[in-house]
C-alpha cells in the first residue's frame, strides 16, 4: 500500500488559534447547513466531495473504477507517524492503495483504493487563504489524491492543476 500525502502547507499554530479561526470562518458556500455559529460539518464536506466527484468527466470517474471517498475529521496517529507528520492540520487528503499503474490481476488480495479528506485540515487552510470557496478547497484536493490513484506524483498532479488554473 502506498501513502502519499497532499503538499499543504505545515502550520504551527497551537489548536485553540485554529478553532477560534473555524468560529470566525467566512461564510459557508450555498447549499450547506446554515449553522452560523458551527465549521462545516463531515456531511457538509461529504456532501461537497460528493458534488465535486460527479462535476468529474464521466470518461474520468470511469477511469478512476472503484476508488472510495472518506471523509473524516483528521488523519490518526498512525497515519501521521507513517508520513512523519506531527500535527493533523499537515494533512489535507490521502490516498491509500494499489495506484492504476501497479496493479496486477495476480495480487493475492487487491485492497480497496481509498481517497481520504480530513476535514480539520482543509477548514484551516479555508480559513488560512480566506479567497477560496470551501467546494473549489475540496475539489482541488479531491482531484489531487484521486491523481495518486492513477499512479502520479505530486510534482505532475501539480503541473496539470496549474495547467488547468491557465
Amino acid at each position: 500500500m502506498v501513502l502519499l500525502p497532499n503538499h499543504a502547507p505545515p502550520c504551527a499554530r497551537r489548536k485553540a488559534a485554529r478553532s477560534a479561526r473555524i468560529r470566525a470562518a467566512p461564510q459557508l458556500d450555498k447549499g450547506m447547513a446554515a449553522h452560523h455559529d458551527l465549521p462545516p460539518s463531515l456531511d457538509d464536506l461529504e456532501a461537497l466531495a460528493r458534488a465535486a466527484w460527479n462535476a468529474l468527466p464521466a470518461p474520468f470517474r470511469a477511469l478512476a473504477g472503484d476508488v472510495v471517498i472518506r471523509v473524516e475529521d483528521a488523519a490518526d496517529e498512525e497515519t501521521l507517524a507513517a508520513l512523519d507528520l506531527e500535527s493533523p492540520y499537515d494533512l489535507t487528503g490521502l490516498y491509500a492503495g494499489v495506484d492504476l499503474t501497479q496493479r496486477s490481476i495476480t495480487d493475492p488480495t487487491p485492497s480497496i483504493p481509498m481517497v481520504f479528506l480530513y476535514r480539520l485540515a482543509i477548514l484551516d487552510e479555508w480559513i488560512e487563504r480566506g479567497d477560496t470557496p470551501l467546494a473549489e478547497l475540496v475539489a482541488h484536493v479531491l482531484v489531487h489524491e484521486i491523481g495518486h490513484h492513477f499512479g502520479l506524483d505530486d510534482d505532475r498532479i501539480d503541473a496539470l492543476l496549474d495547467a488547468e488554473e491557465d
